[in-house]
């Protein structure tokens, strides 16, 4: 007979969550509204209506299922609301699904737009090819251990050479291996590539495009990388 790990009121308390997340992601629509989210910015309901490709009044009942199941957040400005991801872990989740559900796919070419496969972002961290190379060459550089879950002493070093700033009192993940679901290989996830996201765009190396999760590499961006992420 199995044992579970838990007691068994926790392991019934753990499944019946389980369920419930899996229950609040199950539809089409509520599913693009966590997508669309996964650009980082708070989005309004009828931002999302229009995301999701249905009336404002269903967008209502979606998102007032996924605020349920803590998949978002509500935050009221003045008259307004806006919704956003409820944290890094739902972000990781949704990025997580993406790659599961594109390997189902399984098409010898990936039908996303040459400029997400290129550079966006995943949450709050870098993603897309350019990102796939940088954390490629960080691992045979040797600053990352080898299943991607911490900066090695080098990594670190390397990172605060440059003046990227690194939070040792984090709460979240130092580090971690974010699977690209348009490359099917990692990229650099977690409070380190969070904070090499903010390094390059303060250096003007990438831009974001408003309202999009597609990023822009500057001229001055695709020789940084060259320079500084190149073998």
């Amino acid at each position: 007979m199995l044992k579970t790990s838990l007691p068994p009121d926790n392991s019934a308390a753990l499944e019946q969550a389980i369920a419930e997340v899996a229950a609040a992601m199950a539809d089409p629509s509520r599913v693009k509204m966590l997508c669309a989210l996964m650009d980082g910015r708070a989005w309004t309901a009828t931002e999302l209506s229009t995301a999701a490709d249905v009336a404002p009044s269903t967008a209502s009942g979606h998102l007032a299922r996924l605020v349920e199941g803590k998949l978002i957040t509500c935050l009221s400005q003045g008259r307004h609301r806006y919704y956003r991801l409820a944290g890094h872990d739902v972000a990781a989740l949704v990025e997580q699904m993406m790659g599961l559900s594109w390997s189902r796919i399984a098409p010898l070419e990936t039908t996303a737009p040459k400029a997400m496969r290129e550079a966006r972002t995943c949450y709050d961290h870098l993603a897309g090819a350019v990102a796939v190379q940088i954390y490629d060459f960080m691992q045979a550089e040797g600053w990352l251990e080898a299943d991607g879950s911490a900066l090695t002493l080098y990594g670190r070093e390397q990172f605060l050479k440059p003046g990227i700033p690194l939070n040792p009192n984090t709460r979240r993940k130092a580090c971690c291996a974010c699977l690209d679901w348009s490359e099917r290989r990692f990229h650099l996830g977690g409070e380190a590539g969070a904070a090499l996201l903010i390094h390059l765009e303060s250096k003007g190396w990438i831009q974001r495009v408003p309202g999009y999760r597609e990023v822009v590499v500057t001229a001055s961006g695709k020789v940084a990388v060259r320079k500084y992420f190149s073998r």
